[in-house]
């Protein structure tokens, strides 16, 4: 738009009213990952649930959205630091299926599949860096 600051001169306010200089992510190697790391930590400390509560809801919000499996892979080791079962994992779909419908909440179990799948397959696959690399140090020992 002709007029307009330039992105990095965007002023935003922060909260309780102060102002802070939006700046272009050149410092980070990922700024979308950090941005999103930085909303969620916000919406945590503002968030007066427990971790159990916070978790399932917002798998309930990605159900509803149909959101892609990549968004649940973001809840599988809080959901596991929570002590989530796969229980209660299922008593939230079951409890959103009339909102959202059948089609979502299959979809939504298709995509919490994939992305434990996913992270299973990420922590095989780093057991399996690490035994081969204690493999290595013990054979130059």
């Amino acid at each position: 738009m002709r007029g307009s600051p330039a992105f990095s001169e965007w002023r935003v306010s922060a909260p309780h009213g102060t102002e802070r200089q939006s700046e272009m992510a050149t410092a980070s190697e990922a700024p979308v990952l950090d941005t999103l790391a930085a909303m969620t930590i916000d919406s945590i400390e503002r968030c007066g649930m427990d971790e159990g509560t916070l978790i399932l809801t917002r798998l309930a919000a990605l159900a509803a959205m149909d959101a892609p499996a990549i968004s649940y892979l973001a809840h599988v080791d809080p959901a596991i630091k929570a002590n989530l079962s796969a229980e209660q994992v299922q008593d939230v779909l079951v409890a959103i299926a009339p909102v959202v419908g059948t089609a979502r909440v299959m979809s939504a179990a298709g995509h919490i599949a994939e992305a434990l799948g996913f992270a299973i397959a990420l922590g095989a696959s780093e057991a399996e860096a690490m035994a081969e690399a204690e493999a290595r140090r013990r054979s130059k020992s």
